[in-house]
């Protein structure tokens, strides 16, 4: 079997829909080789590049239509993230919004990671993913990650009561519990902050 049909089989068993890269094809050949038969493929319009090494399997609803249901930016993000063996978590300002913290929208997607920094365009999206220390990412993937990391983008100044009072009422018990317990991951100014709210509240019951 030539790599071109191997790596046309294994397409065949990838979902629509679903991203993949141009990673879980190496074992089928060399680099070039692997590189060239997706990019007749491509051609073919059996696959569609998504962004430089990702693809999908389109999914096609009429003749009208056309090709529907592409992956949206966050989803690509995590996709090249995911494939490094890295982790992907929003931006704070994107965390905050998320949380209700703020109302402003982001002008273009930026998303952290632990992993290698990617800028690229997707359709109309200015996409950037930025290299930041692991200690930002520390609750990573769970809701107390992202209000961990609103509350750092909100600032010292901005982070009293009321805004720890909402960011308790939008978090599971557990996953509020989980961020009070990340003290060697929060900077000072957080750990006092929550400290001192939580003791409010205690005084209050």
């Amino acid at each position: 079997m030539t790599t071109t049909s191997a790596i046309r089989k294994k397409i065949n068993q990838i979902p629509p829909g679903e991203l993949f890269t141009t990673s879980v094809f190496l074992d089928l050949g060399s680099r070039a080789a692997v590189d060239q038969a997706l990019s007749r493929e491509a051609e073919a319009e059996r696959i569609q590049r998504v962004v430089r090494g990702v693809y999908v399997r389109p999914t096609k609803a009429s003749k009208q239509l056309g090709f529907v249901a592409m992956p949206g930016v966050e989803d690509v993000a995590r996709k090249i993230v995911e494939d490094e063996g890295a982790v992907l978590q929003v931006h704070g300002a994107e965390a905050a919004r998320r949380l209700g913290l703020s109302t402003q929208m982001p002008t273009r997607h930026v998303f952290l990671t632990n992993g290698a920094r990617h800028q690229f365009r997707l359709g109309k999206a200015e996409v950037l993913i930025k290299s930041v220390s692991p200690k930002k990412l520390a609750l990573a993937g769970r809701p107390a990650g992202l209000a961990h990391l609103a509350l750092l983008y909100l600032g010292k100044d901005q982070v009293g009561h009321e805004v720890l009072a909402k960011v308790q009422k939008r978090l599971p018990e557990e996953e509020f519990e989980a961020l009070l317990g990340a003290k060697r991951a929060l900077p000072g100014w957080l750990n006092y902050s929550l400290r001192k709210f939580t003791q409010s509240e205690e005084t209050r019951v």
